[in-house]
């Protein structure tokens, strides 16, 4: 069987979406990633949050406001009328203007680039990889042992 040719792959664009509670303490939660693939028209963003996660951070945390705010992103992604203004946009102006450094409770982390064949794929991946917690493992001792 001959080797994928590098041609069947895509090179996109990703960032790490973030909230960070409290600015002026610079930890943060990551809740989501967006994809740009800038030829085929790509862009996607999933976001996921977990509260307790967040208010471990923050007991003060407005999560709904949290939460409107970053409903804002797959909207803005999507484009059309429901993104408003920025909806107008093509896909890479709004990847751009989503990533545009923040000082606010939204962030997001420097761009980087990866290769793929399944842009849909690629994102599930980030947010297996950056996101979404893992999970312990439920075979063996749950006690840490020190090295």
């Amino acid at each position: 069987m001959p080797a994928p040719s590098s041609a069947d792959l895509c090179t996109y664009d990703y960032a790490i979406v973030r909230v960070v509670p409290r600015v002026e303490r610079g930890e943060f939660i990551n809740v989501g990633a967006i994809v740009s693939c800038a030829p085929s028209g790509f862009l996607q963003a999933g976001i996921e949050v977990d509260d307790a996660r967040l208010l471990a951070l923050d007991p003060g945390l407005d999560l709904a406001a949290i939460r409107a705010s970053l409903a804002a992103i797959p909207a803005i992604c999507r484009g059309g009328a429901d993104a408003g203004v920025l909806g107008r946009l093509l896909p890479r102006e709004r990847f751009d203007w989503l990533v545009a450094p923040r000082s606010t409770a939204i962030q997001t982390s420097p761009v980087h680039t990866g290769r793929c064949r399944d842009l849909p794929g690629a994102l599930e991946r980030l947010l297996d990889a950056m996101v979404r917690p893992r999970r312990a493992a439920t075979t063996g001792s749950a006690e840490v042992q020190p090295r």
